[in-house]
């Protein structure tokens, strides 16, 4: 991050300094919130978790190089810090005030699917041409945002933001730190429901962010989402879409599986177009691109570095990523799930060759329809063709039911817990199939990608 005094810091986040004088004038170059990460010149924020007060990680942060620390109460000893009454509120402050202070333009990518790879996309044609900074994995929250922000050093010019929300107000409250410049919204799906009810829930959080994106800025659209489509942009704010429908400013044609580890189109940008093919599997990595180009074309990308962008894109932990184990091709997609993405990777299994096989958990955070959204995933699984359907988890019941009904040849399997999916899936899997592992985070399925 550019420098910013602890008197800045001090100021901007309304924390009181204890310590000498002197010690104000000092600069801090980067904020962590996990002191094994600490380096000199960071500001170290503790933060209060369940079952660990990082607070009693503040000399250790102070051994490893500090500049300074916040601390939520008063520290005994010699040691400077800021006090404060919430770390959590603090960060966000500090966060608010240097975005104030960049001169880049800040990219903000938000929707129910894809974010994480469409910002990579993203990343990949727009460095391209410029230096870009962009989210760490998916540091998409009230804390990862903030400390992305953060992160922006004075030579970047592009950067790119995750932002990921399950409430109501917490697009609010990230777009007060971020200020886009521009918005790419890549879809509404049935995500977080437990809070925002049903998919018009989602749209008006997720929307929240058009008060903050100044005249002069961007809103790019997947106009092939019908929520979407019912999106204007604010005033003086430009809109466009996406799709494959030649309405629109950029769209593809020729959109065509390569084999089952890659996807080829056309995309048109008005009278110009390009061919590429994207080195990731699924149409939906097609609509990433798609953003991307609407991004670059705002930027002034020529359609060379355009395509040489999204040729380079590499696929992301624990999202669609492949590998080969004796014989079979595994697909690692177990970072995280709800129905629209599981759609998205069951469509990429569909096109694999030898047996396809789905290793498929529960889905989270998707309220009084999570049984009958579990049903029909199950059912879009029978639909595209999957040979065998392994699952777990109380929900995933809903997912065997839902595919027996489609097809009833088809082999299903519920099992009580994982290592009994394992020991099964082991047993079953012979050369040539392709197995799909995919499950909300929580439930921790990549165990069953390492047991392979």
């Amino acid at each position: 991050m550019k420098p910013l005094t602890v008197e800045e810091v001090c100021k901007a986040c309304g924390g009181s300094y204890v310590g000498p004088s002197e010690k104000l004038r000092e600069t801090i170059t980067g904020v962590v919130k996990d002191n094994r990460q600490v380096k000199k010149g960071d500001l170290f924020v503790p933060f209060r978790g369940a079952n660990v007060d990082a607070h009693r990680f503040i000399p250790a942060a102070y051994e490893a190089g500090a500049s300074m620390v916040l601390s939520e109460e008063r520290l005994e000893g010699e040691m400077p810090y800021i006090q404060v009454n919430s770390c959590f509120q603090a960060l966000k402050d500090i966060a608010a005030y240097y975005r104030k202070q960049l001169s880049c333009k800040i990219v903000g990518v938000i929707g129910s699917v894809g974010k994480t790879s469409t910002k990579e996309m993203l990343a990949a044609v727009l460095g391209t041409k410029y230096n870009v900074q962009k989210t760490a994995g998916n540091l998409n929250n009230e804390i990862g945002l903030p400390l992305t922000i953060l992160s922006i050093e004075e030579e970047h010019e592009i950067g790119i933001v995750e932002m990921g929300i399950s409430d109501f107000g917490e697009m609010t409250r990230l777009s007060e730190i971020a200020r886009p410049d521009m918005v790419v919204m890549t879809n509404i799906g049935d995500c977080h429901l437990e809070m925002l009810h049903d998919r018009d829930g989602v749209l008006k959080a997720k929307t929240e962010v058009l008060s903050y994106i100044p005249e002069g800025g961007l809103l790019v659209l997947n106009d092939m989402d019908e929520k979407l489509q019912t999106v204007q942009a604010p005033k003086g704010v430009k809109r466009m879409g996406y799709g494959f429908s030649q309405d629109k400013i950029v769209y593809a044609t020729e959109s065509r599986a390569v084999e089952d580890s890659a996807h080829a189109a056309r995309i048109h940008i008005g009278e110009e177009w390009f061919d590429v093919t994207i080195p990731l599997p699924g149409e939906h990595n097609l609509y990433n691109a798609m953003a991307a180009v609407c991004v670059g074309k705002e930027l002034g990308l020529t359609l060379s570095q355009m395509k040489q962008g999204i040729e380079s894109v590499g696929a992301v932990a624990g999202r669609n990523n492949r590998f080969e184990k004796d014989g079979c091709m595994i697909i690692d997609d177990c970072y995280n799930a709800n129905p629209a993405s599981m759609r998205a990777s069951l469509s990429v299994l569909a096109n694999a060759k030898g047996r396809k096989i789905a290793v498929l958990g529960d889905m989270g955070e998707l309220g009084a329809k999570e049984k009958e959204l579990h049903y029909e995933v199950g059912a879009f699984a029978a639909q595209k063709g999957i040979d065998v359907l392994f699952c777990t988890g109380e929900l995933a019941k809903q997912l065997k039911e839902g595919a027996e009904a489609a097809n009833e040849a088809m082999l299903t399997k519920h099992f009580p817990d994982k290592d009994a999916l394992v020991a099964a899936l082991l047993d079953e899997k012979r050369p040539g199939d392709t197995i799909l592992i995919k499950a909300s985070h929580f439930m921790q399925y990549d165990t069953i990608v390492a047991a392979l």
